[in-house]
């Protein structure tokens, strides 16, 4: 399994002026690479090499493996977008500072530095590495990694291909139902309250409001100070609720976690301007993909499946039910909280499929000779 750390570098004035020339280079590589791309319609990395290549080499500063990774930088943009054949493909914009890709040519790990690629030669530069990059490091084996700037410090995030965790051997199947109110609930009957979250979203929206209606300097000043204040928190609190459900998951020996498939969701949201907004600013994929990731690292197994009608559906007859809020009640006597009979619905699901799985006893027919 592939995880990233990011690790803090404490580059000299030289090198870190080094790695802003760099970065403004690479951005103008990309650029040039984007017409190539767009007016061919091509975002396979081999065949835009072909394209795009030699005249992004005459044109910059870069070396040949550095445009290489410009080409990749350009054709992973365009892949993201799942363009397809009738729609118009846009042009992409990259920004003198954004990040930077490396791969194992144009990178080397030494001990407690790293040496880096730039414009006037290899940068050996010093790394600030915690007992959690220490472990990470000691066990993976290094892959790709961008240098990115925040705030005038310089961070490399490195991708590590770790060893596969030994598989949790509990047997049993823990559903978890993601949503606003109740950030997530469990099939065993935890749940993690949404309300503070969306009370501090609340704010920072109506913070951004107040300030862009303002308009002055100090106005613009603060916001750009406030800038990525919820995101940050946001994921804060997506970790911590991420880390609860598969402490969870192990406390009562699920070895697999079920979780609803909300793909193309914000499409399908019918509602006011307001009730959009906020719903399109909830970050249910990211606490998804951290729940993934965090049950792979201790052998936990993730499964998504279709969550129609299982907020709807009696976790106890099967029947229809009736939902108001948080309360679910079902013609068969059957009352719970909506979002845990959802949870039970969704674990119900892998569990029923996994019980109808058996290996197929052969009969065993005496031939008789005459």
């Amino acid at each position: 399994m592939k995880r990233t750390v990011s690790i803090k570098l404490t580059p000299t004035p030289e090198q870190s002026q080094a790695f802003a020339q760099l970065q403004a280079e690479f951005a103008k590589a990309c650029n040039l690479i984007v017409p190539f791309a767009r007016d061919n319609r091509c975002w396979n990395r081999v065949a835009l090499h072909h394209l795009a290549y030699y005249p992004v080499r005459e044109t910059t500063n870069l070396g040949s493996q550095m445009v290489c990774n410009a080409l990749k930088a350009v054709a992973d943009a365009y892949k993201v977008l799942k363009l397809k054949k009738s729609d118009e493909v846009p042009t992409i914009g990259f920004k003198s500072t954004g990040s930077i890709h490396f791969d194992a040519r144009t990178y080397s790990i030494k001990e407690k530095a790293v040496s880096l690629y730039s414009l006037t030669g290899r940068q050996v530069v010093e790394m600030t590495l915690g007992d959690f990059q220490f472990s990470y490091l000691a066990t993976g084996r290094p892959k790709e990694a961008k240098l990115i700037r925040k705030a005038q410090q310089w961070y490399f995030n490195l991708v590590l291909d770790l060893p596969d965790a030994a598989p949790f051997n509990g047997g049993g199947v823990m559903g978890c139902d993601v949503g606003e109110n109740v950030l997530i609930s469990t099939s065993t009957g935890k749940l993690v309250g949404g309300g503070p979250l969306r009370y501090h979203r609340d704010r920072f929206l109506a913070l951004r409001c107040r300030l862009q209606v303002n308009g002055s300097q100090s106005a613009r000043q603060l916001l750009k100070k406030i800038s990525g204040r919820e995101r940050r928190h946001v994921t804060h609190v997506n970790h911590e609720a991420s880390k609860s459900i598969v402490d969870e998951a192990l406390r009562c020996g699920a070895s697999t976690i079920v979780m609803e498939d909300l793909t193309h969701l914000r499409k399908r949201i019918k509602a006011g301007k307001r009730m959009r907004s906020r719903l399109h600013r909830w970050a249910w994929r990211e606490l998804q993909s951290f729940v993934q990731y965090k049950a792979e690292a201790v052998g936990l197994q993730v499964v998504y499946v279709n969550p129609a009608y299982s907020s709807k559906r009696c976790s106890v007859c099967g029947g229809m039910g009736l939902r108001r809020k948080h309360q679910f009640s079902c013609s068969c006597g059957h009352l719970a909280h909506s979002d845990l009979n959802s949870s039970r619905n969704l674990a119900k699901l892998v569990a029923s499929a996994e019980a109808s799985k058996a290996d197929v006893t052969q009969p065993n027919v005496a031939v008789a000779l005459h």
